[in-house]
């Protein structure tokens, strides 16, 4: 990946329904260029998919959780069944395996603690193999974003391939 690819990358973060006569124009390239670019970055799995974010806010989704799960055991059914299970529950949206006394990081999101109550009393805690679960409720996004680093602040090199 050279600094095209990464201007290219940095103008789709923040816009992924930008035209290719625009990056073109924005990147200082022809738009066949940018358009081999582009389709070369979706062939090699660097550009995953093009969304749609949304205000979870404006759609009435109004809290965030972090919920830190424990479990019993780490045996050869119950990890990859706690996995499976909370890819179907869409109020989990992120999903992490951790290193140190905690085995799971969730992020959920729901409309209110209810509905959490439920997750929480209804799904979460009846997977086989929970032993605990410990939940903090976000008061306030401070950053938020989906785009990622594609060079440090301080240098504009080129990432590693």
């Amino acid at each position: 990946m050279d600094i095209l690819d990464q201007k290219i990358l940095d103008l789709l973060q923040d816009d992924a329904m930008l035209a290719v006569a625009e990056i073109a124009e924005k990147v200082g390239s022809s738009k066949s260029v940018c358009w081999r670019r582009i389709q070369r970055l979706q062939e090699k799995g660097i550009i995953k998919g093009r969304v749609t974010l949304l205000d979870q806010n404006k759609i009435g989704l109004d809290v965030i959780l972090f919920a830190r799960v424990k479990m019993t055991a780490h045996g050869r059914k119950v990890l990859p069944n706690f996995i499976e299970t909370i890819k179907d529950l869409p109020q989990i949206v992120e999903c992490y395996t951790l290193m140190g006394d905690v085995d799971f990081l969730l992020k959920i999101i729901v409309r209110d603690i209810q509905e959490y109550e439920d997750l929480w009393w209804n799904h979460l805690s009846q997977i086989d193999g929970v032993r605990e679960i410990s939940s903090t409720i976000a008061m306030t996004a401070v950053k938020y974003t989906t785009k990622l680093p594609l060079h440090s602040p301080d240098k504009k090199t080129a990432a590693p391939n």
